[in-house]
């Protein structure tokens, strides 16, 4: 091993400081650390090069991954010492707390082999024509198979997805924070007859909609228009019955800065890291996230889902 003050100097540092307190708890390739640190590829190389010379990381080949192992010290001279003075400096690092939330989801994707699969599977549907077979009719099936429940539809532009749950829904509210929308959506729904639908003028971050009142809330691509998403996610949990879940469909994030303009985006769509932490932080449990589309043309937006429970 490095000389010791050699070996303080680096851990001095609190992004090696993070990267070494994600390794002890498993082993990760460098994918996986951009992915949890919300760092660049280099960045998170250099720090490693640097870590692995002073012996406290090692590296393997599996596949086309090189994966990262923490080299524990504690059979060598001095070596439970440095393993002491890692533990507290670790608790000068905040974000570290929320690496250990995001190395959580990234093992979760790790095991979750089936998400490829059937991203496969979704890019394979309707790409030949076959009659009557239409995401539509998918679609048209799932909703007679849901439970009537008390729904809002939370950012619902002209209710083209309140109307569709609304076929089964014993009652959806829909909020929107443009006045011309809800007078149009409001106007589709008494013309199709929907008594069940009802259009409120709110913001999401604060829904005009009673305390613990509904068992389903949803985003649909809302999310990445509110100013605060995180009081929007919080808002959610306080008018869920407990018991009652959160879906959010948002956008991945992702670097077209044109969308500001053209769609008057407010943030760049989110990170399965950003999305989990927004709902543990308002008290969501049971979560689960997964990328469940992705463009074909560019940009390439991708499609992120989660889903959380309001504990009971």
């Amino acid at each position: 091993m490095a000389s010791i003050l050699k070996t303080l100097r680096l851990i001095a540092d609190p992004t090696r400081l993070r990267i070494l307190s994600l390794l002890r708890q498993e082993d990760l390739s460098v994918v996986e650390l951009q992915e949890i640190l919300a760092m660049g590829q280099s960045r998170i190389s250099s720090q490693l090069s640097q870590l692995k010379q002073a012996g406290l990381v090692s590296d393997r080949r599996a596949g086309k991954n090189i994966i990262y192992a923490f080299s524990d010290p504690s059979a060598k001279n001095g070596g439970a010492r440095l393993l002491e003075m890692l533990d507290i400096a670790s608790g000068d690092v905040p974000e570290i707390v929320a690496d250990r939330a995001a190395l959580k989801l990234a093992l979760r994707k790790r095991k979750d082999r089936a998400r490829a699969y059937f991203d496969q599977l979704a890019g394979k549907f309707g790409r030949t024509y076959c009659p009557g077979r239409s995401w539509k009719a998918l679609a048209e099936t799932l909703l007679k198979l849901m439970p009537p429940l008390v729904i809002a539809d939370l950012g619902a532009g002209e209710g083209t997805f309140s109307q569709l749950l609304a076929q089964r829904a014993e009652k959806v509210i829909a909020i929107d924070n443009s006045e011309k929308m809800v007078e149009y959506g409001a106007r589709i729904a008494r013309e199709n007859g929907f008594k069940n639908l009802e259009y409120r003028l709110g913001d999401i971050e604060e829904p005009p909609i009673d305390d613990a009142s509904v068992d389903l809330a949803f985003f649909s691509q809302a999310l990445h228009h509110a100013e605060k998403p995180r009081l929007a996610v919080a808002s959610a949990f306080r008018i869920l019955k407990p018991g009652g879940k959160i879906v959010i469909l948002d956008l991945l994030k992702h670097g077209f800065e044109d969308a500001r303009e053209l769609y008057a985006d407010v943030w760049f769509g989110f990170s399965e890291v950003e999305i989990d932490q927004a709902l543990r932080t308002a008290g969501f449990s049971d979560i689960d996230l997964a990328v469940v589309d992705r463009e074909p043309e560019s940009p390439h937006f991708q499609t992120l889902m989660a889903i959380g429970t309001k504990p009971a």
